[in-house]
């Protein structure tokens, strides 16, 4: 009786309790927190919007827009929060269920009171202007680019990634114009001065996979693979475009093919399709069959260097396998926004080894992967690759170096860690089961673990929730001339004590041979098996296979001579990468001496993508880490170094990286005068091919080193044919202006969210206008700039907040910009933590330089 008694007072109390957290308010609030997603995932389902968008010829003049929405709501005790960001006056009508309700919009949500809907089957009309920013409009072309939550700002939605759903979008454009969207055109009709294009209903999508594109595009239509496909492109380089399509197209059939077999699962959209946009700001966006790239990205020309076909490979797998990693399967929240990138690049790489070859793409991952994840895990402001977050308005903040290159590197040692098959076996199992649903890492790490007696969970803690990197050191104990003990230890890099699983190589180099040792370094100190006994090596080669992930070791006797001799590319790069990063933890080298170690392999590194790895390593050294007097002194001597070993190496792409590099360093009247006559002539260098962009970015150095007026800018602009290229240049000239006074004005007008429009634009000019030739004018810029960081974030015209704080403060040397960024997070002690990092990250160069020239 008595525990029949409980029973019921426990049920009670349940039932108590479960009613008082359906009553509950949901706060109405900017953005959408993490408890109104929740909410409206408990009782929303079964969304379809039907949308029309009139897109009138000026792009200043309003476009009006309809929209209904159809969804089953299990619960209509609150106020239905649907999300709008915009001023109440873009809201024309409001219809529920057939009748008209008032407009009520709070804090960038439109409130549908709870007499107004129903439980059961709901639909809401509304008639509205769609909001322009995330449209991107441009005199002759549009589109919309709605990640991570701007869909909201054009039309009202539930904007959040677990509310999947389907659009059926009709678009009216001007005449002349074509469109595309995720859906299929069913019909188009025309009339004197419009097109209305009818598509159809999409498949299901979360809010920030819709889109749309419509402009002045020349349209191809081939197969990609056994895939029919549509390319959109304003592009007018004719070479370009005969070089170019083809590949193209090429290139996403074998990414969908790879795809399909790696996954077991066929494409799963309705239709395959991609626009080239001019200065897109990303380098591809993966909406189902509307695919936006950066046009600069897609078309190369005969002058492309190998690394730029090797990017284009490796980006056009990447967004085709987001089809499956991010668009079949979504995260449920964007705290997992990383799941979709992670497994978007290592797919990607996946398709590139399997065309490049296993050599070439272990050098490539070491190259792109880590030295980007080694510029922010270094930092002070260094992210977990999963983070919290509390609200989606906050959501661009997540993104980053992190979740696109580290994660891929956590990724490939979590293969290995499981094994191919093994691995291979629990994607498979997550995409079947979460297919056109949303998961969350800890659901992968579920499947995964029923695949591997490792434990997943603890190896999880240290990947994927901490933050940083270990640093290795190495205890080689000799007995006469043969080895007794060799011993691994690892700390984390800021002190903190922490076992970072990983495996990696290390090389004995003799000199008749090299021996490789792997290492499993699975706890804060291991010794290596199998080398008591081991002749005394001439050198060590720590992290020889660029598999390990940390500062490690590099051994100082090997000499530059025999550096550049080392027959392996991928052992030079994990050296360069090694000795760069000891370097800013003023361990090894100083800055001119790790200069003067780099310049003496320019001749002799015959390795494309090493070579670049070297003359951007370069550049940074004498840029942002020796002091002015010291770089002048050195100028002389690396511009002929440079040059020398321009006319020494013999292939064209590698006498194309040192060009540039040598356009990037020159300080001298000579070399000035040299790149000034190839850029009037427009006759390259021997052996070396330039294109328009070349001779755009020439022109631009020239205006950026000359001490007078020159029209250099002006004639670049009139040789220039492509007018989308054109319009680029005129918003760049001000920022390269001698005059000080246009300097002003410019920086003036990107300090209005209009004048930030055009992202990619905005980064460029910051970065000539606080060039280090430039700075003791700019300086003044920098407390206005970081002035600018909240609205940056807020707004997200800026998407990556870091580009901007790297473009502004990143080549300064001075305790002075030291002391504004110190001073402005001093006065702002509850900034955003998300935003403080990224600061922290951007001017980290900043702070080691200041440091290292001490």
């Amino acid at each position: 009786m008595m525990k029949k008694h409980l029973y019921s007072l426990l049920s009670f109390m349940l039932f108590a309790l479960v009613a008082w957290g359906q009553q509950k308010s949901i706060s109405v609030e900017p953005g959408v927190s993490l408890e109104l997603a929740n909410y409206r995932k408990s009782i929303i389902s079964n969304i379809q919007y039907i949308l029309q968008f009139n897109i009138p010829t000026v792009k200043t003049e309003p476009i009006a827009a309809t929209e209904t929405i159809q969804f089953d709501a299990k619960s209509n005790s609150q106020p239905l929060q649907i999300d709008f960001k915009q001023d109440v006056s873009y809201i024309k009508r409001i219809k529920v269920s057939g009748e008209q309700v008032p407009v009520a919009l709070q804090q960038e949500h439109l409130l549908i009171a709870p007499g107004a809907y129903r439980k059961g089957h709901n639909e809401i009309e509304i008639n509205f202007i769609a909001g322009s920013q995330s449209l991107n409009r441009n005199d002759d072309f549009m589109y919309a680019l709605f990640v991570p939550d701007h869909a909201c700002s054009v039309f009202p939605c539930f904007d959040q990634p677990d509310l999947k759903a389907r659009f059926r979008l009709t678009l009216t454009v001007p005449k002349g114009w074509r469109a595309m969207s995720n859906g299929a055109i069913t019909d188009s009709i025309a009339d004197a001065d419009k097109t209305t294009f009818r598509f159809a209903n999409s498949d299901i999508l979360p809010t920030y996979l819709f889109s749309f594109t419509a402009g002045k595009y020349t349209a191809v239509s081939k197969m990609a693979g056994i895939h029919p496909a549509d390319f959109f492109y304003r592009e007018t380089d004719q070479q370009k475009i005969k070089l170019s399509t083809d590949s193209v197209f090429d290139q996403h059939g074998y990414a969908i093919d790879f795809l399909e077999k790696w996954t077991g699962i066929k494409y799963p959209f309705q239709k395959v399709g991609f626009a080239a946009i001019p200065d897109f700001q990303f380098g591809g966006m993966e909406h189902p069959g509307e695919v936006q790239y950066r046009a600069s990205s897609l078309f190369l020309d005969d002058a492309a260097t190998r690394n730029m076909r090797i990017a284009r490979i490796s980006l056009i797998a990447h967004e085709t396998a987001h089809m499956w990693f991010g668009d079949m399967v979504t995260m449920r929240w964007f705290n997992d926004v990383w799941m979709k990138e992670v497994f978007a690049n290592f797919m990607a790489d996946k398709v590139t080894q399997k065309l490049m070859g296993t050599e070439t793409f272990n050098l490539k991952f070491l190259q792109e992967h880590y030295t980007a994840a080694y510029n922010v895990d270094r930092t002070p402001g260094a992210n977990p690759i999963r983070q919290r977050l509390d609200n989606l308005m906050d959501a661009g903040s997540m993104y980053g170096d992190i979740i696109y290159h580290k994660a891929p590197i956590m990724m490939r040692q979590l293969e290995m860690l499981m094994g191919t098959e093994n691995f291979r076996a629990g994607v498979r199992e997550y995409l079947r089961d979460y297919a056109y649903k949303n998961a969350t890492w800890p659901d992968l790490i579920s499947i995964l673990s029923k695949h591997t007696k490792a434990d997943l969970y603890a190896w999880n803690k240290v990947w994927v929730n901490d933050t940083g990197r270990p640093v290795i050191n190495a205890d080689v104990i000799y007995r006469g001339n043969r080895i007794e003990k060799f011993t691994i230890k690892q700390r984390l890099e800021k002190g903190q004590e922490r076992v970072w699983p990983q495996t990696f190589e290390v090389t004995l180099v003799y000199a008749d041979h090299e021996l490789k040792l792997p290492v499993n370094l699975n706890a804060k100190e291991v010794s290596i098996l199998n080398v008591k006994g081991l002749p005394k090596p001439l050198h060590i080669i720590y992290n020889s296979n660029g598999m390990g992930y940390g500062v490690f070791p590099v051994d100082k006797t090997l000499t530059y001579t025999e550096l550049f001799k080392l027959k392996s590319p991928l052992q030079r790069a994990s050296f360069y990468i090694n000795a760069y990063e000891n370097m800013l933890n003023k361990d090894a080298y100083t800055p001119i001496e790790l200069l003067e170690m780099f310049e003496s392999g320019l001749k002799t590194e015959s390795e494309e993508t090493n070579l670049r790895l070297l003359t951007g390593y370069i550049s940074s050294i004498y840029w942002e880490f020796i002091p002015a007097d010291v770089r002048n002194r050195h100028s002389g001597d690396l511009e002929h170094n440079l040059w020398e070993a321009m006319q020494q190496q013999t292939e064209a792409n590698n006498k194309k990286l040192l060009f540039n590099a040598y356009q990037n360093v020159y300080l001298s009247n000579e070399a000035g005068q040299r790149v000034y006559g190839i850029w009037q002539t427009q006759k390259a260098p021997q052996g070396v091919k330039l294109t328009e962009d070349d001779y755009t970015g020439m022109a631009l150095t020239i205006a950026l080193k000359s001490d007078s007026v020159t029209s250099v800018l002006q004639q670049q602009l009139v040789r220039i044919k492509n007018p989308d290229r054109q319009k680029r240049l005129e918003f760049l000239m001000p920022a390269l202006s001698v005059n000080v006074t246009e300097r002003d004005t410019f920086f003036n007008s990107i300090k209005k969210r209009e004048g930030r429009a055009k992202e990619a634009w905005v980064l460029t000019a910051l970065s000539y206008l606080h060039h280090p030739l430039r700075q003791k004018t700019s300086v003044k810029y920098v407390p206005e700039s970081l002035a600018m960081l909240e609205e940056i974030q807020a707004t997200g015209d800026i998407f990556f907040p870091q580009s901007f704080i790297a473009a502004t403060l990143g080549s300064y040397q001075s305790k002075e910009v030291a002391g504004m960024v110190n001073d402005y997070i001093k006065k702002h002690p509850r900034l955003n933590d998300k935003l403080l990092n990224k600061l922290l990250q951007g001017s980290d160069n900043l702070f080691r330089s200041v440091s290292l020239i001490q």
